[in-house]
Protein backbone atom coordinates (compact mmCIF):
# COMPACT_ATOMS: atom_id res chain seq x y z
CA UNK A 1 0.00 0.00 0.00
CA UNK A 2 1.19 3.51 -0.87
CA UNK A 3 1.54 6.18 1.70
CA UNK A 4 -0.95 8.36 -0.12
CA UNK A 5 -0.87 11.20 2.89
CA UNK A 6 2.70 11.70 3.44
CA UNK A 7 2.56 15.28 1.81
CA UNK A 8 -0.33 16.70 3.31
CA UNK A 9 -0.03 15.16 6.84
CA UNK A 10 0.60 18.18 8.69
CA UNK A 11 -2.85 19.66 7.41
CA UNK A 12 -4.75 16.13 7.25
CA UNK A 13 -6.70 17.00 10.78
CA UNK A 14 -8.02 20.57 9.45
CA UNK A 15 -8.82 19.09 5.92
CA UNK A 16 -10.86 16.41 7.72
CA UNK A 17 -12.40 18.19 10.67
CA UNK A 18 -15.68 18.46 9.51
CA UNK A 19 -15.63 14.89 10.64
CA UNK A 20 -17.85 14.13 14.32
CA UNK A 21 -15.03 12.32 16.06
CA UNK A 22 -16.62 12.07 19.44
CA UNK A 23 -19.83 10.94 17.64
CA UNK A 24 -18.21 8.09 16.10
CA UNK A 25 -16.63 6.65 18.68
CA UNK A 26 -20.32 6.77 20.56
CA UNK A 27 -21.50 4.41 17.97
CA UNK A 28 -18.62 2.25 18.38
CA UNK A 29 -19.04 2.02 21.99
CA UNK A 30 -22.85 0.88 21.56
CA UNK A 31 -21.23 -1.78 19.24
CA UNK A 32 -18.31 -2.84 21.53
CA UNK A 33 -20.92 -3.02 24.33
CA UNK A 34 -23.46 -5.29 23.15
CA UNK A 35 -21.01 -7.85 21.42
CA UNK A 36 -18.21 -7.42 24.06
CA UNK A 37 -19.32 -5.72 27.26
CA UNK A 38 -16.28 -6.66 29.12
CA UNK A 39 -13.40 -5.44 26.67
CA UNK A 40 -10.19 -4.08 27.83
CA UNK A 41 -8.25 -3.67 24.40
CA UNK A 42 -8.64 -2.07 21.01
CA UNK A 43 -6.32 -1.86 17.79
CA UNK A 44 -6.91 0.49 15.18
CA UNK A 45 -5.81 -0.50 11.68
CA UNK A 46 -5.00 2.48 9.89
CA UNK A 47 -5.07 4.74 12.71
CA UNK A 48 -4.10 8.01 10.87
CA UNK A 49 -3.34 10.81 13.40
CA UNK A 50 -5.06 8.92 15.97
CA UNK A 51 -8.38 11.14 16.16
CA UNK A 52 -10.08 8.01 17.06
CA UNK A 53 -7.57 6.72 19.54
CA UNK A 54 -8.14 9.59 21.44
CA UNK A 55 -11.77 9.48 22.30
CA UNK A 56 -11.35 5.81 23.47
CA UNK A 57 -7.66 6.01 25.06
CA UNK A 58 -9.30 6.53 28.63
CA UNK A 59 -11.67 3.86 28.28
CA UNK A 60 -9.65 0.89 27.05
CA UNK A 61 -6.02 -0.46 26.16
CA UNK A 62 -5.18 1.08 22.78
CA UNK A 63 -2.56 0.63 20.19
CA UNK A 64 -2.47 1.89 16.86
CA UNK A 65 -1.26 0.48 13.17
CA UNK A 66 -0.21 2.48 10.05
CA UNK A 67 1.38 2.68 6.88
CA UNK A 68 2.39 6.22 6.23
CA UNK A 69 4.99 7.69 9.08
CA UNK A 70 4.13 11.04 8.47
CA UNK A 71 0.73 10.49 10.59
CA UNK A 72 2.21 8.24 12.50
CA UNK A 73 4.22 11.54 13.96
CA UNK A 74 1.26 13.54 14.39
CA UNK A 75 -0.71 10.55 16.30
CA UNK A 76 2.35 10.17 18.56
CA UNK A 77 2.12 13.48 19.60
CA UNK A 78 -1.46 13.24 20.20
CA UNK A 79 -1.50 9.94 22.27
CA UNK A 80 2.15 9.46 23.24
CA UNK A 81 1.23 6.83 25.98
CA UNK A 82 -0.29 4.70 22.96
CA UNK A 83 1.72 2.34 21.41
CA UNK A 84 1.74 2.92 17.65
CA UNK A 85 3.37 0.84 14.66
CA UNK A 86 4.39 1.28 11.06
CA UNK A 87 2.80 -1.74 9.05
CA UNK A 88 0.73 -2.38 6.31
CA UNK A 89 -2.93 -3.78 7.24
CA UNK A 90 -2.17 -6.68 5.12
CA UNK A 91 0.93 -8.56 6.70
CA UNK A 92 1.52 -6.70 10.32
CA UNK A 93 2.11 -9.06 12.87
CA UNK A 94 2.02 -7.57 16.69
CA UNK A 95 1.90 -11.48 18.19
CA UNK A 96 -0.86 -10.70 20.57
CA UNK A 97 -4.47 -10.27 20.50
CA UNK A 98 -7.01 -7.70 21.64
CA UNK A 99 -10.81 -7.78 22.48
CA UNK A 100 -11.77 -5.17 19.72
CA UNK A 101 -9.46 -4.61 16.12
CA UNK A 102 -10.78 -1.18 14.25
CA UNK A 103 -10.21 -0.27 11.17
CA UNK A 104 -11.72 2.84 9.99
CA UNK A 105 -12.64 5.88 7.44
CA UNK A 106 -12.72 3.44 4.55
CA UNK A 107 -9.13 2.57 5.13
CA UNK A 108 -9.69 -0.90 3.61
CA UNK A 109 -10.21 0.33 0.03
CA UNK A 110 -6.58 1.57 -0.32
CA UNK A 111 -5.36 -2.20 -0.31
CA UNK A 112 -6.92 -1.57 -4.10
CA UNK A 113 -8.05 -5.77 -4.59
CA UNK A 114 -10.39 -8.18 -3.33
CA UNK A 115 -7.83 -11.21 -2.65
CA UNK A 116 -5.44 -7.78 -0.39
CA UNK A 117 -8.96 -7.12 1.44
CA UNK A 118 -9.47 -10.87 2.35
CA UNK A 119 -5.22 -10.92 3.02
CA UNK A 120 -5.79 -7.74 5.48
CA UNK A 121 -9.30 -9.49 7.05
CA UNK A 122 -7.45 -12.49 7.69
CA UNK A 123 -4.63 -10.39 8.57
CA UNK A 124 -6.72 -8.66 11.34
CA UNK A 125 -8.84 -11.52 12.55
CA UNK A 126 -5.57 -13.36 13.55
CA UNK A 127 -5.19 -10.62 16.27
CA UNK A 128 -8.47 -11.04 17.26
CA UNK A 129 -9.83 -12.35 20.62
CA UNK A 130 -11.99 -15.20 21.04
CA UNK A 131 -15.28 -13.82 21.85
CA UNK A 132 -13.39 -10.27 20.18
CA UNK A 133 -15.10 -8.35 17.90
CA UNK A 134 -13.53 -6.89 14.59
CA UNK A 135 -15.06 -3.38 12.82
CA UNK A 136 -14.44 -2.12 9.32
CA UNK A 137 -15.99 0.70 8.23
CA UNK A 138 -16.51 0.32 4.37
CA UNK A 139 -15.78 2.15 1.37
CA UNK A 140 -18.10 2.43 -1.48
CA UNK A 141 -19.33 -0.28 -3.44
CA UNK A 142 -19.64 -0.57 -7.86
CA UNK A 143 -23.01 0.69 -7.63
CA UNK A 144 -22.19 3.61 -4.99
CA UNK A 145 -19.84 5.13 -6.65
CA UNK A 146 -20.20 7.95 -8.91
CA UNK A 147 -18.13 8.82 -11.57
CA UNK A 148 -17.46 11.81 -13.22
CA UNK A 149 -18.54 13.94 -10.43
CA UNK A 150 -16.45 16.73 -9.24
CA UNK A 151 -15.73 17.48 -5.63
CA UNK A 152 -14.28 20.33 -3.64
CA UNK A 153 -13.62 21.84 0.27
CA UNK A 154 -12.26 25.26 1.21
CA UNK A 155 -10.41 25.79 4.34
CA UNK A 156 -10.41 29.74 5.68
CA UNK A 157 -8.78 30.34 8.68
CA UNK A 158 -6.13 33.47 8.96
CA UNK A 159 -3.49 31.96 8.29
CA UNK A 160 -3.81 28.79 6.43
CA UNK A 161 -6.49 28.35 3.50
CA UNK A 162 -6.50 25.51 1.83
CA UNK A 163 -8.65 24.54 -1.95
CA UNK A 164 -8.89 20.93 -2.76
CA UNK A 165 -10.73 19.58 -5.75
CA UNK A 166 -11.16 16.73 -7.23
CA UNK A 167 -12.77 14.68 -9.90
CA UNK A 168 -14.08 10.87 -9.44
CA UNK A 169 -12.74 8.26 -12.19
CA UNK A 170 -13.28 4.30 -12.35
CA UNK A 171 -11.39 1.64 -14.15
CA UNK A 172 -12.37 -1.62 -13.71
CA UNK A 173 -13.04 -2.08 -9.91
CA UNK A 174 -10.95 0.37 -8.49
CA UNK A 175 -12.13 4.44 -7.98
CA UNK A 176 -9.36 6.65 -8.95
CA UNK A 177 -8.98 10.28 -8.03
CA UNK A 178 -6.40 13.16 -7.54
CA UNK A 179 -7.15 15.30 -4.80
CA UNK A 180 -5.50 18.90 -5.73
CA UNK A 181 -4.73 21.01 -2.86
CA UNK A 182 -3.99 24.65 -2.99
CA UNK A 183 -2.03 25.31 0.00
CA UNK A 184 -1.83 29.08 1.37
CA UNK A 185 0.30 29.97 4.19
CA UNK A 186 2.19 33.14 5.14
CA UNK A 187 5.57 31.77 4.49
CA UNK A 188 4.24 30.60 0.69
CA UNK A 189 1.24 28.83 -1.60
CA UNK A 190 1.84 25.23 -3.04
CA UNK A 191 0.00 23.10 -4.86
CA UNK A 192 0.25 19.24 -3.91
CA UNK A 193 -1.25 16.01 -5.64
CA UNK A 194 -2.55 13.10 -3.80
CA UNK A 195 -3.25 10.04 -5.92
CA UNK A 196 -5.52 8.28 -4.52
CA UNK A 197 -7.19 4.01 -5.67
CA UNK A 198 -9.44 2.64 -3.66
CA UNK A 199 -10.82 -1.05 -4.46
CA UNK A 200 -14.47 -1.15 -4.90
CA UNK A 201 -15.78 -3.76 -2.78
CA UNK A 202 -19.47 -5.22 -2.83
CA UNK A 203 -21.41 -6.26 0.67
CA UNK A 204 -21.41 -9.44 0.16
CA UNK A 205 -17.86 -9.60 -1.19
CA UNK A 206 -16.25 -8.18 2.18
CA UNK A 207 -18.90 -10.53 4.30
CA UNK A 208 -17.84 -13.81 2.94
CA UNK A 209 -14.19 -12.67 3.59
CA UNK A 210 -14.93 -12.09 7.07
CA UNK A 211 -16.89 -15.85 7.51
CA UNK A 212 -13.87 -16.86 5.90
CA UNK A 213 -11.63 -15.45 8.24
CA UNK A 214 -13.18 -17.73 10.88
CA UNK A 215 -15.46 -15.07 12.34
CA UNK A 216 -19.42 -14.41 12.09
CA UNK A 217 -19.89 -11.59 9.92
CA UNK A 218 -22.77 -8.59 10.27
CA UNK A 219 -23.56 -5.61 8.74
CA UNK A 220 -24.70 -2.25 10.09
CA UNK A 221 -26.13 -0.86 6.79
CA UNK A 222 -26.22 3.18 8.75
CA UNK A 223 -22.78 2.71 10.37
CA UNK A 224 -20.70 5.71 11.56
CA UNK A 225 -21.29 7.89 8.93
CA UNK A 226 -23.54 6.07 6.37
CA UNK A 227 -21.67 4.01 4.56
CA UNK A 228 -22.64 1.08 6.92
CA UNK A 229 -20.12 -1.11 8.78
CA UNK A 230 -18.70 -4.82 8.84
CA UNK A 231 -18.71 -6.76 11.67
CA UNK A 232 -16.89 -10.09 12.59
CA UNK A 233 -17.15 -11.99 15.91
CA UNK A 234 -14.78 -14.20 16.74
CA UNK A 235 -16.83 -16.69 18.50
CA UNK A 236 -16.09 -17.92 22.29
CA UNK A 237 -13.98 -21.07 22.74
CA UNK A 238 -16.32 -23.57 23.28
Amino acid sequence: MKQVFSETAEYYDKIYSYKDYPGEVRKLRAIISRIVPNALSILDVACGTGMHLVHLVNSFSCQGVDICEKLLEVARNRVPDVPLHHGDMTDFELSQEFDVVLCLFSAIGYVRTLEKARTAIECMARHLRPGGVMIIEPWFTRSTWREHTVHGMFINDPELKIARISTSFTNGNLSIFDLHHLIGTPMGTEHLVEHHELGLFEIDELQKAIDDAGLKAEFDSGGLTGRGLHIGIRMPAT
